[in-house]
């Protein structure tokens, strides 16, 4: 009986094996597959313009919050105790706006996060069906993203389906570096 579940498990095991072996493998690199879609660019240029747009908004309450609170210092040795109070907590309640308008615009889910969101998001979920598109077409069992996480510290070209994610997407692949 122990030599039955012996030869079972040793047969289960050549099976995966051997399973193993006949799967194929491919990567891609999303950075070079969104650099080579303009709608991507478009929405990245976006972004950043509403980026520097938000931190000079930003860095004019602050500027104004520290104009105010220099002429409060140089003024403060002719002004009533309760004069003072005022005015230190006007900048006080100022200073914390401008922090809240900073966490509203780059916090963790503020509205560069959002807009982000709204306008990569829907770039990202085409590739991402690009890829799936292509894997399961050429039967590729695993496809890993060189431009992730993940370390890749070899890559042999010919298992790299960038540029055919891109024309399943309907794009023309730009010129890839042979030194990638």
């Amino acid at each position: 009986m122990i030599i039955m579940k012996k030869l079972a498990i040793t047969a289960i095991l050549l099976v995966f094996t051997t399973m193993s072996f006949a799967q194929k493998f491919a990567y891609v690199d999303t950075d070079y597959i969104l650099e080579n879609i303009p709608e991507y660019q478009v929405a990245q240029d976006k972004l950043d313009e509403l980026s520097v747009k938000w931190q000079e908004e930003i860095e004019k309450k602050f500027e104004k919050i520290d104009q105010m609170y220099k002429e409060y210092q140089s003024e403060a040795v002719l002004l009533p105790e309760d004069m003072k109070k005022k005015r230190e907590q006007e900048i006080i309640q100022m200073e914390k706006e401008a922090k809240e308008l900073q966490k509203k615009r780059f916090g963790q889910n503020g509205d560069l996060y959002k807009k982000r969101k709204e306008l990569i998001e829907p770039i990202q979920d085409r590739v991402y069906d690009g890829v799936k598109d292509v894997a399961e077409s050429e039967n590729y069992a695993i496809v890993f993203d060189k431009a992730g996480s993940l370390t890749m510290l070899y890559t042999e070209e010919r298992y790299d389906i960038s540029d055919e994610v891109l024309r399943q997407m309907g794009y023309s692949p730009g010129g890839r570096k042979k030194s990638d």
